[in-house]
């Protein structure tokens, strides 16, 4: 098996990966979904739905170079046409080692994905600062 499919693997054995349709869907609705993966030889309608499932969730998506089988296999399973990444460490991995295959094909999600994960990381630095009076800062939305 190849390293790409190991870490998609791994993905889901850390429970950052979501296989099937309707999971994929859920993530995409809930906002966890940070890349979707679609099989090479996935039917036309799983990958418009992919498409759907993509600008709904805001995140990327991708077809791999691999088969329903080869996806499935590295999951456990007996075929997955597509699938949900919803760490984004995990997702820039994944598609880093896409790229280092191909890169013509992959580099330009790469760079997308390393953008996406250096925003992640200015927001989090910006979460954790102090106010100079010790407290952390009010959020403005959502619960605080």
């Amino acid at each position: 098996m190849d390293n790409t499919l190991r870490m998609i693997g791994l993905a889901l054995r850390a429970g950052r990966l979501e296989a099937g349709e309707e999971p994929v869907g859920q993530a995409c609705r809930e906002k966890d979904c940070r890349l979707i993966l679609a099989a090479a030889d996935a039917a036309g309608g799983s990958l418009r739905r992919v498409q759907r499932f993509a600008e709904e969730g805001a995140c990327l998506w991708l077809a791999l170079p691999y088969t329903k089988e080869e996806l499935g296999g590295a999951l456990g399973r007996g075929t997955c046409a597509m699938a949900a990444v919803t760490d984004l460490g995990l997702a820039e991995g994944i598609v880093q080692k896409l790229a280092a295959q191909d890169p013509e094909r992959y580099s330009e999600t790469a760079q997308r994905l390393q953008i996406k994960a250096q925003r992640a990381a200015r927001r989090r630095e910006q979460a954790g600062k102090k106010r100079q009076d010790g407290r952390r800062p009010v959020k403005k939305h959502g619960k605080g």
